[in-house]
Parts: C-alpha cells; structure tokens; sequence
C-alpha cells in the first residue's frame, strides 16, 4: 500500500512533461506545415497540366446589394464586390443619314385588248392615248368619241318612250359579275368598278353580249372614310391635279366605256367646284358623265350643263329596300316616269334580287310599249 502510494505520486511528473512534449510536437509540426505553405504561395508554381478548382464566395444576395444605398455598397470590401466591366471608350457619334422612302412600283399598266371581238369594238385604236398608266381614252381625229364608237345606238324611227337601267358593282365578285352577264338582257348598261385586275376581260365579254358599259370613278361620299370607295377616290379638299391624276388612273384601267357614273361620292356631287374639273376633263375625253341619283344635293346637272358632257340623272334608285316587291314597284314607276318625259334611267346594285327582278321585268317592256334603252341612246334625247 505504501509502495503503490509512492509510484504514483513519483509518476505524476513524468506524466506532465509528457503532455508538453506531445504539444510542443504539435506545434512544431503546425508551424512547419505553415511555413510549406506559404513557401509553395511564394516560389512553388501550379503545372499548366494540373486542375485547379475554384470557389466563388459570394457575400450578400443580389437583391441585398441593390437595396443598399452607394455609401454602404462602397463599404463592402474589394473582394467582395464585383470586379467591373473595362471601360468601353464611346463610340463616336455618327451622323443620322436621312432614309429614303422607298420607291414605290408604278401598277403595271392593263394589257390591251383585241381593237374588235367580232363587229364589237373594244379598243379603237383612234380612241386611245397610250400612257405610262395605261390607255386613255380620246377623241379620235376625224371627231369619233368613245360615246359613239362604244355605244349600241336605237333606231332613230323608235320612238317609243326609253326606259335606261344601270347595274353597277360589275367586276369585283367574279360570281356575281357571271351571273349579271347570264341573266341580264343586252339593253342593260353595265358600269364597273375599276379595281379588280381582270376587270378588262368581263367588259369585253359584255361588249360581246350587247352590253353599253360605264366606269365607275370612285368619289368621297357624306362618311367618308367610313365608306371608302378606295385609294384612287376623288376628295374635294384634294385639290385639281391630285383630282385629275386619280381620274386618269380610273380610266385607263380598261376600253371600251361609253362614260362615267359616280361610285358613292354624294359629297363630291355636292361641290360644285371640286365636280367640274373632274366633268370638264370627261367632256375633252368624248365621254358622256351618269349621275346614279344616290347624292341629295347635286350639283351635276348643273356642271354638267355648263361644261357641256352629255349627261344623265337616274329618276331612282330601284333597289334601295332589297326586296322582290319594292323593287317591281320602282320598275313600274320608271316607266310612267318614262310615258311622261319621254325617257327614264333607273339605277341598280348587282344583288341576285335585283338582277332576276330586272330580267322578269324587261321581258314584257316591249308589250308594254316601252323600249329598254342603253344609257347612250337616253343621254343623246336629252342632250
């Protein structure tokens, strides 16, 4: 018992230096690794074979950078922030070049069609004027119009009292252009409207068939642009020459018309004075001038009269209501109207009603002692 006291307490010395010695080993064994370390940072160098791996630290969240104002985002230190782009010296100014706008193709102009298609003429050559938009009509040297040369004129021992009907709307819906032509008899004048490509092809099939034609100008009505006849259509405040340019444009779209009537344009009949360039350049072309009767207030017959164009007025208009009935009722007063003043004009869409009401209706015309007339033969009795 005494023995066992003493080796313990003679250990307990032994015991303390071993445990410094074990940290003093540690210690060497940390500085020593230290300094390897920062002697490989100083002088050792990676080979370019090696792999390198790196850690990107990032500090604060991107939407915490942003909410701080610029004197804390200053404080954050250098490598936490975001290295910045290398300035980009400013690219010197240049100059605005003006754009030209670009150009815009004329419209080809229409192929002209055959002179005559059969004893029908088409396109007198005596008639036209070519143009860069097509051919215009003229009067010939020996003093032939378009009005004569084109017209299907009556008998001048007729003289039972005219009734004139006028479709208009031709053109444009290839269906309803064929049925017109199938079903309307040849004393029914046809007017066109100028837009459609193939216009040319219809109006020489209604040459064949007996058909009077008239061009359709487009003019500004009472809503325009609500209603809007098209880009060539003939404004009062558009001034004469734009006018004339668009009415050139209309009229070289085809041969073979005896006239012009109005596409809508109750406002443009309604001024006088944007109406009578546009009736005076008509009257120098040998073309008589329609006015479809849709304007309340026209000018036209008094234009007309003091331009001198052969000219007519429609009585009515015989379809304003689409029905069967209203129609055959506008057809009778037509020829009362004709009885009384020797020659009337009525005036028409191409609405499948219309064209069936007008074909059942021209049948028994002549039993009734009345003749249906082209718009020709009614403008020359009131010339």
């Amino acid at each position: 018992m005494a023995a066992t006291s003493m080796i313990s307490e003679g250990s307990a010395p032994g015991a303390g230096r071993a445990v410094r010695a074990l940290a003093l080993a540690y210690l060497v064994v940390f500085v020593s690794l230290a300094l390897l370390a920062g002697a490989i940072a100083i002088f050792g160098s990676r080979p370019a074979s090696d792999g390198a791996v790196r850690f990107a630290v990032r500090l604060q969240h991107p939407r915490v950078a942003r909410a701080l104002p610029p004197a804390a985002a200053s404080a954050i230190p250098p490598a936490a922030q975001p290295a910045a782009p290398p300035a980009t010296p400013p690219a010197a100014p240049v100059a605005a070049q003006p754009v030209a706008p670009p150009p815009q193709a004329a419209p080809a102009p229409p192929p002209m069609p055959p002179a005559q298609v059969g004893h029908v003429a088409v396109a007198d050559p005596a008639l036209i004027e070519q143009t860069p938009q097509g051919p215009l009509p003229r009067i010939a040297a020996d003093g032939r119009t378009p009005m004569r040369v084109y017209g299907f004129p009556l008998p001048a021992a007729d003289k039972r009292p005219r009734v004139a009907i006028v479709i208009g709307g031709l053109g444009i819906s290839a269906k309803a252009t064929q049925a017109a032509l199938d079903a309307l008899p040849p004393g029914v004048t046809l007017a066109f409207a100028p837009y459609a490509n193939d216009v040319q092809r219809w109006v020489t099939m209604a040459r064949q068939r007996g058909h009077e034609i008239l061009l359709q100008v487009p003019m500004e009505p009472y809503d325009f642009p609500d209603s809007d006849p098209g880009q060539y259509t003939l404004r009062v405040g558009g001034g004469e020459d734009s006018n004339t340019k668009r009415l050139v444009w209309a009229l070289t779209r085809f041969t073979g018309y005896v006239g012009a009537t109005n596409l809508l344009g109750g406002r443009m009949l309604s001024d006088a004075a944007a109406l009578e360039p546009v009736l005076t350049y008509l009257t120098r072309r040998g073309l008589l001038f329609v006015d479809n009767g849709s304007a309340s207030h026209s000018t036209a017959p008094d234009v007309a009269a003091r331009v001198g164009i052969p000219f007519d007025q429609a009585t009515d208009t015989i379809d304003t209501i689409q029905a069967a009935m209203e129609i055959d009722h506008n057809l009778s007063d037509l020829e009362s109207a004709a009885r009384a003043k020797g020659s009337a004009t009525g005036t028409g869409f191409l609405y499948p009603v219309t064209i069936e009401r007008v074909t059942v209706w021209a049948r028994g015309l002549s039993g009734r002692g009345l003749v249906l007339a082209p718009i020709s033969a009614v403008v020359s009795t009131k010339k």
